[in-house]
């Protein structure tokens, strides 16, 4: 291996160790365009069963529409209660078959969410995935898709609110290898 991409490799595991929700306050800086295009290209670069490309993706940065979508999730229980995010990133699916009758935007949207949250990290910044709280009823969605102007057929299925963490990030305790990992065996 080059010693090159041996490095952009630890910045990647990096990145996966370093990833951790924040509910935290948010710094009052602006996330430059070029910063969430980073983000939102690597949300695109997700895979996508059977490349039916299920997922969407909108860059927030206009204040206004930022907070309007944060009063929805603490509305429905988000626990972020300092989050005032200069930026955000909605995701979108379309439910398309991939195959026969077989639905797998979930599992397209959820890769999305996670490469996007890696390169949050990367970037120098924080998140926390929101989905339970923008999916929680219909009228949720409905005022999520009028703010957003969506056509009928896009759900809005998450929220990641992105900005520079004010207060430190707390990383939460993980149980031990040993007990959720195994080599050829359960519990060896």
């Amino acid at each position: 291996m080059k010693t090159k991409d041996k490095e952009k490799q630890m910045d990647t595991l990096q990145a996966i160790k370093n990833r951790h929700s924040f509910r935290g306050s948010y710094k009052n800086t602006p996330v430059p365009r070029e910063d969430l295009k980073k983000i939102l290209e690597a949300g695109l670069a997700a895979p996508s069963a059977c490349n039916k490309q299920t997922t969407s993706l909108i860059a927030l940065d206009d204040p206004q529409l930022v907070e309007s979508i944060i009063c929805l999730v603490k509305k429905n229980g988000f626990r972020g209660t300092d989050a005032k995010p200069p930026a955000g990133i909605c995701v979108l699916t379309q439910q398309i078959p991939a195959y026969a009758d077989k639905y797998f935007y979930v599992q397209d949207y959820s890769a999305a969410m996670e490469n996007m949250l890696l390169a949050i990290t990367a970037l120098g910044y924080a998140s926390c995935w929101i989905e339970g709280q923008v999916t929680k009823d219909a009228e949720t969605q409905q005022q999520i898709a009028k703010l957003l102007n969506l056509p009928a057929d896009y759900i809005t299925v998450g929220f990641l609110p992105v900005g520079a963490a004010e207060t430190e990030i707390t990383h939460p305790d993980y149980k031990a290898f040993e007990e959720r990992a195994w080599f050829n065996e359960f519990g060896k």
